[in-house]
């Protein structure tokens, strides 16, 4: 379709976005582009999108046909007899369906092709062809049909694969193991070895076709020129743990869930008895009675299944993260502070924050069910319709080296549906409030057991700002039983609605997902508490309240957490990652004719 002509849009005007971003710094490569041709986010406000399907479409669309789906069988000859399954067997693939771009004069059966012939790729590898989807062959509606219908016009290949065990992929379902790593690097390799490839591929998907992206960045393949994990996974035991808290899941997510993926009553079936298989049986429970990584006695389960750190030191490509604020499956620690890390290892990233849940970033029907607090406040502002433009451009250039580098940063949506853009997050200006116990004004009760509950307030605040980070809240508590403390935390402001939660298992005092050390009855430890990620904007005259509880939402107290325990508020404190931003710092997404609805965006 052609470019639609600009629209008078509510709230901002183009002159207001360029003063609140100053002057825009763009490296074109070197390559004459025209500016309107690649906007940024803040300078899209005005432009019309195709907003009538079910996902984005590109404002223009490519030149090329779609060609016919190809089946594509490829071989993983790094499993061997040791990894049991097809190892023994012989003859480990994995399926993938592939569409290429008709491109004139471009004849893909030929071992030589003209270098204008030459294409990226662009995979979605994940569990869920033939299992609970279409196949790998068919366009899946959840994301593949969006890619293929948007990027093989515009000279992409796409991909759908299955990931061992799954679909036509044979082997066993290893829940993101080493085998299913190997997996996915040999389709990568694949795709960036054809003779119709231009050797840069890129893999993108959302929850655990979110976490493929980074299993493949682990190996520093020199064909993977991009990942964009949408609420994808840096680790397997960081899902269902945090610090030593487990979420209802925990101890099934293998063999009660994916398992069956691969144990589905046909020939390939004895295949499944690999070693990753077996040992998730015995993981997950291990896991939920230690809260930890199980990582003694030579057992590396769960480290197997940990990619962040591998990621750091290995990959060469650049990371695009799309992480819903609200998603309480994939929670946004997969986001934050994963984007500072990556950016302190010198890798090109981005991430794209909004206050939906496990979703897209453009899937109305989803945006439009979530509740109070958790996302409703900011719709429809949620919706970003120039979404498939947005990663047409990320893919141009680092796919084929065209247009212009994009702006690297943070796109962070408050919870009211403002939208900016930071450098990094937490931002560089962010002043760490910190608040003592003089400060909070705690109720009456001193202990939390399974039913009685502690809150506490703080404010009013003397000015707008925004709470945006990770809060801290250190306590000192004293179990009466032994191991016996879990807490959940929540955050609202001073009319109820919720603002975050953060939860912990004592023995994990420190944080984090090692260090777990046997608690005394009686004995005082400092709980180091961390709220999960959040941007909430904070009206002048609010205050917010902090409920303490032993548990809540889908967090379950781990086998020793039995007692109550006691409170000493007197050396409570707490931290507020603090940036002040006005409406000029906004800018607002695209969304077409919804009308003014009171929303805080200015």
């Amino acid at each position: 379709m052609d470019v639609k002509p600009w629209l008078v849009m509510l709230l901002f005007t183009t002159s207001m976005l360029a003063g609140c971003f100053g002057e825009q710094k763009i490296d074109d490569g070197g390559i004459e582009t025209p500016y309107d041709v690649y906007p940024d986010p803040w300078d899209r406000t005005n432009l019309s999108y195709d907003d009538s399907d079910i996902f984005s479409r590109v404002s223009m669309n490519g030149s090329h046909g779609i060609g016919a789906v190809q089946s594509v069988y490829v071989e993983v000859p790094s499993i061997t007899a040791a990894d049991g399954g097809s190892g023994l067997t012989g003859g480990a693939q994995v399926h993938l369906g592939l569409w290429l771009p008709v491109i004139e004069g471009c004849d893909y059966e030929s071992e030589s092709l003209d270098e204008s012939c030459l294409v990226p790729v662009i995979a979605e590898i994940g569990p869920y062809y033939d299992d609970g989807d279409v196949d790998a062959l068919t366009p899946a509606d959840r994301l593949g049909k969006m890619l293929i219908e948007n990027y093989v016009p515009h000279g992409f290949g796409v991909a759908q694969v299955s990931v061992f065990g799954t679909g036509e992929s044979n082997h066993c379902m290893d829940l993101m193991g080493t085998d299913e790593q190997r997996g996915i690097d040999a389709a990568v390799t694949w795709l960036g070895t054809q003779a119709w490839s231009n050797g840069k591929v890129g893999l993108i998907g959302k929850s655990y076709d979110g976490s493929t992206p980074w299993q493949a960045a682990t190996f520093g393949n020199p064909h993977l020129a991009t990942i964009v994990p949408m609420s994808g996974l840096i680790g397997v035991h960081e899902l269902m743990w945090r610090n030593g808290s487990m979420e209802a899941r925990g101890m099934i997510m293998h063999n009660g869930v994916y398992g069956s993926f691969g144990i589905d009553g046909d020939a390939e079936d004895p295949e499944n008895l690999c070693e990753g298989y077996l040992e998730g049986y015995a993981n997950g429970p291990a896991a939920y009675l230690s809260g930890g990584m199980v990582d003694y006695a030579g057992n590396t389960y769960w480290t197997e299944r940990s990619f962040l750190d591998r990621v750091v030191e290995n990959y060469n490509g650049s990371v695009y993260i799309i992480q819903g604020m609200q998603d309480w499956n994939v929670d946004p620690h997969m986001a934050f502070p994963t984007h500072q890390i990556v950016e302190d290892a010198g890798i090109e990233i981005k991430t794209l924050a909004g206050q939906w849940a496990h979703d897209y970033p453009d899937r109305s029907t989803g945006h439009s069910t979530l509740p109070s607090g958790k996302g409703l406040e900011a719709y429809p502002y949620t919706l970003r319709w120039d979404w498939a433009d947005e990663m047409l451009y990320w893919f141009d250039w680092y796919l084929k080296g065209e247009g212009r580098a994009p702006e690297l940063g943070v796109e962070m949506q408050d919870n009211r549906g403002g939208w900016r853009f930071e450098s990094t997050y937490p931002a560089e200006d962010t002043f760490y409030l910190e608040v003592g116990a003089a400060d909070m004004s705690p109720s009456s009760a001193s202990m939390v057991t399974g039913t009685e509950t502690i809150t506490l307030t703080y404010g009013p605040f003397d000015s707008d700002v925004y709470i945006a980070g990770m809060p801290t809240f250190h306590i000192p508590i004293t179990p009466h039983t032994a191991n016996g403390a879990h807490a959940f935390l929540e955050m609202t402001d001073g009319s109820g609605l919720r603002l975050g939660h953060a939860v912990m298992d004592f023995r994990f005092a420190d944080g984090g997902r090692d260090g777990g050390v046997a608690l005394v009855a009686f004995s005082t430890v400092l709980g180091k508490m961390e709220f999960m990620p959040m941007d909430v904007f904070i009206e002048e005259g609010e205050t917010i309240t902090i409920t303490m509880t032993q548990t809540g939402e889908d967090y379950v107290p781990s086998p020793a957490a039995l007692g109550g325990y006691s409170v000493n508020w007197a050396g409570a404190s707490m931290t507020l990652p603090i940036v002040n931003r006005t409406c000029a710092d906004l800018f607002q997404a695209p969304i077409h004719g919804y009308g003014e609805d009171g929303s805080r965006v200015c």
